[in-house]
């Protein structure tokens, strides 16, 4: 049990990283190759007054926003459970191959099937990220040993090789391909209407409650199959349940804006070093850090190379770095 002081600390900081989150949210309704001030976006938000502001703030900038903070949950929550699942602090959600799933389905709609709409892309990468998911797990628990986390992790390493290898090579034939897919695959946030927004909501919904069901039980499986047993976890339901949550997660965000995926690795680091090992406080605060790291990182994507952008995938990694370098350091200076 979190003593009383444990426990007031960390609802605080999960509020203060609240706090942060809708400043993260106003400024991206704010900020782009025009600024636009905070009464003429509330005015925009609430009423149509006809000016180019309330095109930019609704059509633009306010799904940018939603579909940041959709993918901001999806993989900040996506990273601790693959960490949790693997027992594997270096792991992130692409390593069961759902990221090379998804990418791989994409590549075939638009090079076979002349899939050209963002709105589409969605359901085929879905459909291979869930696809993969399930091929990763069979491999990974055939035999008579059944389930086993370095199992699972090798099997994904294999698959992501393969179909990465795959995708980049009919990339490289397909020069139609290649051009639709630039700009999803370097994980950007741009162009994405509130199609994609209302077709990723509840997958990612979905993955979230999934993802809370499971954390408790996560906690114990930490300790090894046996002790997770002798406490009364169900290992082989927790893992599938964590792999569905995987699925739905990182499958819709990687669908929904492309591999941004540095975000998973880097924030569950970030909330763990903030809250302690107990898997629920890493998901609460995970859940509201990725975001906070994607919209920023959008944001000043937008402003960097002004009227030019930057995507967010790339800007995240640039930010994230240098956290999960100054965490490793603090943690071989303590350890020393």
């Amino acid at each position: 049990m979190d003593s009383p002081p444990a426990r007031l600390r960390r609802w605080s900081g999960w509020l203060l990283a609240a706090a942060v989150l809708a400043l993260a949210c106003l400024l991206s309704l704010l900020v782009g190759t025009k600024s636009i001030p905070v009464a003429d976006v509330w005015t925009a938000l609430w009423g149509d007054d006809g000016s180019p502001d309330h095109l930019i703030v609704t059509g633009y900038r306010a799904p940018r926003t939603l579909i940041g903070l959709l993918a901001g949950f999806a993989l900040g929550v996506a990273g601790c459970l693959m960490q949790g699942l693997t027992r594997n602090p270096l792991a992130d959600p692409g390593l069961l191959g759902i990221n090379a799933g998804a990418a791989f389905a994409i590549t075939i709609a638009v090079a076979f099937f002349g899939v050209t709409e963002i709105t589409s892309y969605v359901w085929f990468g879905f459909a291979g990220a869930a696809l993969v998911s399930l091929v990763v797990y069979r491999l990974g628990t055939a035999g008579r040993q059944g389930s086993d986390p370095v199992r699972l992790t090798l099997a994904g390493v294999a698959v992501t090789a393969v179909l990465s290898g795959l995708t980049k090579g009919l990339i490289l034939l397909n020069a139609t391909a290649f051009d639709q897919m630039r700009q999803w695959d370097s994980g950007s946030l741009t162009d994405r209407g509130y199609g994609v927004i209302a077709g990723a909501a509840p997958f990612i919904a979905l993955g979230l409650l999934a993802a809370v069901l499971a954390a408790r039980s996560l906690n114990a499986l930490a300790l090894g199959d046996d002790l997770a047993h002798a406490l009364g976890v169900h290992v082989t339901r927790t893992r599938l349940l964590t792999a569905a949550a995987l699925t739905l997660l990182c499958g819709t965000a990687t669908a929904a804006v492309g591999p941004i995926t540095f975000v998973g690795l880097a924030v569950p680091h970030i909330a763990r070093w903030i809250v302690g090992p107990d898997q629920r406080w890493i998901v609460a605060y995970s859940m509201l850090l990725a975001p906070i790291l994607v919209l920023t990182a959008d944001v000043l994507g937008r402003v960097v190379i002004r009227p030019d952008e930057i995507p967010a995938g790339l800007v995240a990694a640039f930010l994230g770095a240098p956290a999960l370098i100054w965490l490793a350091r603090r943690a071989r200076v303590s350890s020393s």
